[in-house]
């Protein structure tokens, strides 16, 4: 893919970043600027949005680009975001991106914590190292890998970081979160009084519209018993 410098105010295509839209969001990035579009076998209806750039930029084909915010301390917040490459060539583990996200914080390893964002349900995962919650034993069976579940690690996720050395608790939400929720709660409890309605209101037009077939008459029965001696 190709984009003329001409065409957009900023000075070169390494200041910028393509990616498909996904349910109004940024979803695939296409991180090959001179790669023909139709070799990415996009659908004919696929949205593309281009992202301007602060500065030049050319990742690699194991690079990750991860949106980092910073929680305040003492606040249920964040600061904005903040971008973050991470080189996932030793493996998408969670304790590769624990140094990687720390050394880009300047803090030690162990006095922060993470967790992957999910927008679509306003909740924070934690991304512990793979130490932390398994055994010895489960480790040989599973692999460490964030791309897999829970955490389907992909590229413009966003990453919530704690300073241990400030904040000592495993709080990630924020009041946001609490009235995404609790709007999500009040829809879904809306859509089942509805559809209460809905089968309530079809029951009793079913009920109208078809009345039962009146009994008819009872017919008399004589009964002859005869004799089998």
């Amino acid at each position: 893919m190709t984009l003329s410098s001409s065409e957009r105010v900023v000075p070169s295509p390494a200041f910028l970043r393509a990616w498909t839209v996904e349910g109004r969001r940024p979803g695939r990035l296409l991180r090959v600027s001179r790669q023909p579009l139709k070799e990415y076998k996009l659908g004919r209806k696929t949205e593309i949005c281009l992202e301007p750039l602060q500065k030049e930029e050319n990742l690699g084909p194991q690079d990750v680009v991860l949106r980092t915010q910073m929680r305040l301390p003492g606040q249920r917040a964040y600061a904005p975001c903040v971008d973050l490459v991470w080189d996932t060539g030793r493996g998408w583990t969670a304790g590769s991106l624990r140094q990687r996200v720390a050394h880009f914080c300047s803090l030690p390893v162990e006095k922060i914590e993470i967790a992957k964002y999910f927008p679509e349900k306003f909740e924070w995962l934690p991304i512990s190292s793979w130490n932390q919650h398994l055994t010895k034993r489960k480790k040989k069976k599973k692999q460490d890998n964030l791309q897999g579940a829970p955490y389907y690690l992909k590229d413009g996720d966003t990453i919530g970081i704690k300073n241990l050395l400030v904040e000592d608790d495993d709080d990630f939400s924020t009041a946001r979160d609490d009235l995404g929720k609790e709007t999500q709660k009040q829809l879904a409890l809306g859509k089942k009084s509805q559809e209460a309605l809905r089968v309530q209101n079809g029951d009793l037009f079913s009920s109208t519209k078809t009345p039962g077939r009146p009994r008819a008459p009872e017919a008399s029965l004589s009964i002859h018993v005869g004799s089998f001696r």
